[in-house]
């Protein structure tokens, strides 16, 4: 194949600059990292914006104005504290993650950690988030910092608000060892979250915290932006259904913090991702009350679980629970002109008997509405992890791994794989941003893939090598129209 139309001189330097990109990928040239060879795009420009998905809500872009994807776990510790806090997130999770074809993270930091007493940040706790920064921009990978919470924090024997920023009045609170989510609903929680957004000292010190995070890692070249606060619930009202109590939260409490939080980093950080979350009651298919957040880069975050498959049961097909949150948790984002990236998703029982429809449903509702996501979560053992001890996927959680786009120079017609025939096509129209460069992510297959594009545009890689991941980079000329089709190399082409 060739590139048609080009300067001959441009050319050569173009055909030079690609192969040099590719062999670092796809031959793993000992000293060359995906990496050094293509830094991770940061701030992504809202006036580049390619075209919106046909539900209305735009894609993620980078700085470059191309359209990306995220493909990507969780990465957590949420056992180490104090000396030993994230200790346990080492190198090996982010060089797995690239060699299976993932280039995304959501990494967990507690503010408990950070701050443990008030007014006075742990810069060892920063220091370790930076090495872990490094790890992941060496290995290509791009980071969301998630300020995580779960059950407020430490007042509750949990992990996330510092204990002195705990205030309850007084109010009652019963552990629920065997259902740790039922725990919200505990007076001395619900009145914590109250006052976390409504008292005025502490909303100064949330954004202290993030004013301190944003500063320190805004120029990280790893770092894609950060997730304001996890799963944030709120207090319950007399009267008041769920989904009501969640709606009025979101519109008269979370709109706001987030909007304090957000001029509290862009006092630091102009460029990175805001990414903001509803409450998790968006999991039963209610639509979220969040109303406007006043700033151009901002992120709808969303947690994809079903309360029936997370208390235990298998997936139904015939339920209509995927299609029900699709439809609810589309109308914020095209209302708003934003982004979808799903910030957590995946069951703990993935090995039941329909979990292997439940992923490629998924998968396939994810692909139609998000930029990306973040499966919970990347560790080594049983439970939610990724991978067992040896590195091998745990049942199912193999169908993550697939062809994607991570970034396209264009404006995209069609980006879809199918898995049954081991083939993935990529159509768009070339716009020359990114120097027309776009990048396709291949996961490892043990009979590799094999790579053909038409239109005006050209490749190096034709094929990628059995049994390694592989980024393919596809040069094209402004305004071409171009397809690359992907087929795995045990499918029969004939």
């Amino acid at each position: 194949m060739r590139l048609v139309r080009v300067n001959p001189r441009m050319s050569r330097i173009l055909r030079l600059l690609v192969t040099a990109l590719a062999l670092c990928s796809c031959l793993a040239v000992p000293g060359l990292t995906p990496a050094a060879a293509a830094p991770a795009a940061r701030g992504p420009a809202p006036a580049a914006r390619a075209a919106d998905r046909p539900d209305g809500i735009p894609p993620l872009t980078d700085d470059r104005g191309r359209v990306i994807t995220l493909r990507g776990w969780n990465v957590e510790d949420k056992t180490g504290r104090g000396e030993s806090a994230l200790t346990a997130v080492t190198e090996k999770h982010f060089r797995d993650m690239r060699a299976k074809g993932f280039n995304a993270a959501r990494l967990l930091v507690f503010w408990d950690d950070l701050e443990p007493r008030r007014g006075r940040y742990s810069q060892e706790y920063l220091r370790r988030i930076e090495r872990i920064l490094n790890w992941a921009h060496r290995h290509g990978i791009q980071v969301v910092l998630d300020a995580h919470q779960d059950v407020f924090g430490p007042a509750f024997g949990r992990r996330g608000i510092p204990e002195w920023a705990a205030r309850t009045d007084g109010l009652p609170f019963t552990p629920h060892p065997d259902d740790w989510f039922s725990e919200y609903f505990e007076p001395a929680v619900q009145r914590a979250f109250t006052h976390l957004y409504e008292d005025p000292d502490l909303r100064r010190a949330q954004a202290r915290m993030w004013r301190v995070l944003a500063a320190r890692f805004g120029g990280h070249p790893a770092v894609l932006g950060y997730d304001l606060i996890n799963e944030p619930m709120g207090e319950l009202r007399d009267g008041e259904d769920l989904a009501t109590a969640a709606r009025r939260i979101e519109r008269e409490q979370l709109t706001p913090m987030y909007n304090r939080l957000a001029d509290a980093v862009r006092s630091v950080d102009r460029d990175s991702w805001l990414f903001v979350e509803p409450t998790p009651i968006v999991g039963e298919g209610v639509p979220t009350g969040l109303g406007r957040i006043e700033d151009p880069k901002v992120v709808y975050a969303p947690h994809f679980y079903n309360t029936a498959m997370e208390a235990g049961a298998d997936y139904d097909p015939d339920a209509g629970w995927i299609e029900a949150y699709e439809a609810a948790v589309t109308v914020y984002p095209a209302r708003q002109r934003i982004p979808v990236v799903v910030g957590e998703w995946g069951p703990l029982n993935n090995a039941l008997p329909n979990m292997s429809r439940f992923y490629r449903d998924a998968l396939a509702s994810l692909s139609r509405y998000s930029s990306g996501w973040a499966g919970y979560v990347w560790c080594y053992g049983g439970g939610y992890c990724a991978v067992d001890a040896e590195g091998r996927f745990r049942a199912n959680k193999e169908q993550t791994a697939a062809p994607y786009a991570a970034a396209v120079a264009g404006r995209v017609a069609v980006d879809a794989y199918d898995p049954g025939g081991g083939t993935y096509r990529l159509r768009y129209r070339a716009t020359g941003r990114g120097a027309g460069v776009s990048e396709l992510s291949l996961p490892p297959a043990p009979a590799g893939w094999r790579i053909a594009v038409t239109g005006r545009a050209w490749t190096p890689t034709e094929a990628a090598a059995p049994g390694r991941a592989c980024t393919v980079w596809v040069l094209a000329a402004p305004g071409a129209e171009v397809e690359v089709m992907v087929t795995r190399g045990d499918v029969n082409q004939g």
